[in-house]
């Protein structure tokens, strides 16, 4: 590929595409790293982030997450994590869960269209990946079933539900628990044209004190007689969850994703060697019964975000110390690491610049490769300037997501007959492309002829239907520059073609 592959920079992932620029080194800790996760996640319950409040028209609901889709844009990021199924509900019409009460304030009630199919649409026009972000076993935020819709599954199955901290969940201690729960991801995954499926950190719930998750009865009934430690049942119960999640997605369409973003800490070094030299209250391994570490080993996820939600130093979970940690972890297994960054603590720590300098950080460590903000909100509410610095300065040029060689995909064939017209003070790049090409996508590169070695990917566009006629209007071309234009293009798994011939233009 052009751009900083072009200058020497490591591309993470990406596939040379014999440009001929001759470019000196850069240092691969540059801001603009050219193959890089950058996404937001969209927090849906209790209207955390969209839509701003239930029981808002369609076309306000509509416009609210257009604004949402169209702020990552500015921000350079290629990706939302959206969630969908927030406890136990639906964003869509399910089989397995009734209508979100977060959509029009009533669960159960249609809100008069289907917003995942609309969500889904909306991102991939902008080229955005749409990974689907579920809560496996949280049922409610409240206690009472009664409460729930009438038609909810919890309700039609009460034996699968347990009551625990004030709200309620399914008992993943239940077979058919874990059966129901991941042929209602299955759902989304064969009726909807997601990139991914995510996960976040609830498995089982967070400990509360003085409380113990109640399923002895399931304990007895399954795992007594194999798992003397009910803790060790319970890390086999989601095990098993996982190992038979990441197949059945796969079976089903083996190019969607897998992603869990855990805790940041999966063990303290106190109570295991292996563990990170942290001091966290609670742990993925001992409280969630989450055993991260096994399903990176297993091969079971394609990317894992660790919540490192800590500043630089903090004394019991020091965010150096955890990426350092998570980045051996993920070493040469068949995962990818993003980072999951705490977008909504920037105002409570002491130095203003403590999410650039995690970001930056982040840049050196080759095993990471792109952050996950929580949430939109708080970027969007410009803390310190932050949403400015990722829009103008971090994440001033765009970047591709890295590939992952172990999932179906091919690089498409080249694009041909690139040309370009200046209209008006936009220059409009044309080119054909098979009608049977699997490109999903392509990515348009620029350089100045008076300096050549700051080519950079200019922008991504989605590819128009089946045309073979595609378009892009470049809208910040100067005028009296002089520039040559390239186009690449790339599977809906970010496999780049070879680049185009270029084309050269000096703008009126």
């Amino acid at each position: 590929m052009l751009g900083l592959q072009a200058c020497g920079v490591d591309a993470r992932g990406s596939e040379p595409a014999g440009s001929s620029i001759n470019c000196p080194p850069v240092q691969k800790t540059d801001s603009a790293a050219q193959r890089q996760l950058r996404a937001a996640w969209i927090a849906t319950v209790t209207n955390i982030d969209w839509p701003s409040k239930p029981g808002l028209p369609v076309a306000t609901q509509k416009q609210e997450f257009i604004n949402l889709l169209d702020a990552l844009r500015q921000m350079h990021m290629n990706a939302a994590i959206v969630q969908v199924k927030p406890a136990a509900d639906a964003f869509y019409p399910s089989h397995y869960g009734p209508w979100s009460q977060y959509l029009t304030g009533t669960q159960g009630k249609d809100p008069g269209y289907n917003p995942l199919a609309f969500m889904i649409e909306e991102s991939h026009r902008r080229n955005l990946e749409f990974h689907a972000w579920f809560n496996p076993f949280r049922v409610s935020l409240q206690d009472d079933i009664q409460k729930l819709a009438p038609n909810h599954p919890a309700r039609q199955h009460p034996d699968w539900v347990v009551s625990y901290g004030g709200k309620l969940y399914y008992n993943p201690g239940l077979p058919e628990v874990r059966t129901f729960v991941i042929q209602s991801i299955l759902e989304v995954v064969k009726n909807y044209d997601i990139d991914a499926v995510h996960l976040d950190d609830y498995f089982y719930p967070y400990r509360v004190a003085g409380q113990d998750f109640p399923d002895q009865a399931a304990y007895q009934q399954y795992g007594a007689a194999h798992f003397p430690n009910k803790d060790d049942w319970r890390r086999d119960n989601i095990n098993r969850f996982m190992q038979d999640l990441a197949q059945s997605i796969k079976q089903a369409k083996s190019y969607v994703k897998l992603g869990v973003s855990p805790f940041g800490v999966w063990r303290n070094k106190s109570v295991d060697a292996t563990g990170s030299d942290t001091t966290a209250g609670q742990t993925d391994y001992d409280d969630l019964f989450a055993d991260t570490r096994t399903w990176i080993r297993q091969g079971w996820l394609d990317y894992i975000a660790p919540q490192i939600y800590w500043n630089f130093g903090f004394p019991a979970a020091a965010y150096e110390k955890l990426v350092q940690w998570w980045s051996q972890e993920v070493r040469g297994k068949r995962v990818q690491l993003y980072i999951g960054q705490a977008a909504y603590k920037i105002t409570n720590w002491s130095d203003s610049n403590e999410m650039p300098k995690q970001l930056q950080y982040n840049l050196t460590i080759h095993e990471v490769q792109g952050s996950i903000f929580f949430s939109l909100k708080d970027l969007l509410a410009n803390p310190h300037n932050i949403r400015d610095l990722l829009s103008n300065d971090i994440y001033k040029q765009p970047a591709l997501i890295p590939t992952m060689p172990w999932l179906a995909g091919k690089a498409p064939q080249s694009v041909a007959h690139l040309s370009t017209q200046q209209a008006g003070s936009a220059i409009v790049l044309h080119w054909q492309d098979t009608t049977n090409n699997n490109a999903a996508y392509y990515a348009i590169y620029r350089v100045e002829s008076t300096q050549q070695c700051q080519t950079m990917l200019l922008d991504m566009t989605r590819k128009a239907g089946n045309n073979s006629t595609q378009e892009f209007r470049d809208t910040t071309a100067v005028k009296g520059k002089t520039y040559t234009y390239y186009v690449t293009a790339l599977d809906r798994l970010h496999h780049e073609s070879k680049v185009s011939a270029g084309i050269k233009i000096t703008v009126r």
